[in-house]
């Protein structure tokens, strides 16, 4: 069977997209979205987003892990996921989708910039030096000094594979604070089982964590190895924020189509 695809990436975090709106896609097995997002013998990208016609809606966004498993929500891939339908002639000021995790908001700015509207977030587990935070992906967020120089994937593994986390999984942030309004981000996402270059709902975990305000509007520069973000946010309490967007560029890499 021939797949047309697209590919797309934000901030260096690659996503192939399938556009299923006729609804006449065989459903895909794990292997063989696998077999896509491998580097080795596919298109290559850390995970596959399939967009379906959903009533009332612009589109649903289904996001599958590289590993071929359904995975839980993907801020980078929700904001290629807009940008793909802007490209796909679905003109709107303010799109409305539907996610895994529920209804998400987006715009795209003068400059090209989606600005996606996160699920809000009302429990932060404070521990052992670390947060733990679901912000439409369960993340674990610690603070660290000397970011160039992490192992993040020996690290961020062992913590995804602890007692603690191993069932279900975790993404493992590690954030230094740069100045007073920048942090710099690296991740460890779970369901790729490796770093990314960056990661959305990570960003968007480790920038409430990082807020210069102790009450009110936040606004965090965010770096990653695969680019510049930001996020907005209120914040009400340590523990609950509120109005979140996480805010940068997606591009359109290429597209064509594979034998599966």
């Amino acid at each position: 069977m021939k797949l047309h695809f697209y590919k797309y990436q934000g901030t260096g975090n690659d996503f192939v997209i399938i556009d299923n709106r006729k609804g006449d896609m065989k459903p895909l097995h794990h292997e063989q979205v696998k077999k896509i997002c491998n580097r080795k013998f596919g298109i290559g990208a850390d995970g596959l987003m399939i967009m379906n016609h959903l009533e009332g809606y612009d589109f649903e966004m289904l996001y599958f892990n590289a590993d071929g498993f359904p995975g839980s929500m993907c801020g980078n891939g929700g904001r290629c996921m807009v940008k793909f339908a802007g490209d796909m002639g679905i003109n709107a000021y303010t799109y409305r989708f539907m996610a895994v995790d529920g209804e998400h908001l987006a715009e795209i700015d003068e400059q090209g910039w989606i600005k996606l509207k996160m699920k809000e977030v009302n429990t932060v587990i404070y521990e052992n030096g670390h947060a733990v935070l679901d912000t439409g992906s369960p993340h674990l967020v610690k603070r660290v000094h000397d970011i160039e120089n992490v192992d993040v994937v020996e690290t961020g593994r062992h913590i995804r594979n602890s007692k603690e986390f191993v069932e279900k999984g975790i993404n493992v942030n590690f954030v230094e604070a740069l100045d007073d309004d920048t942090i710099f981000v690296r991740t460890y996402e779970r369901g790729v089982e490796d770093e990314t270059l960056s990661c959305g709902t990570g960003v968007t975990a480790a920038s409430l964590i990082s807020a210069h305000h102790e009450r009110g509007f936040n606004r965090i520069e965010v770096k990653t190895p695969g680019g510049r973000l930001s996020v907005e946010f209120e914040k009400m309490s340590d523990h609950q924020f509120q109005n979140i967007w996480l805010c940068g560029p997606a591009t359109r890499a290429f597209n064509g189509e594979i034998d599966i």
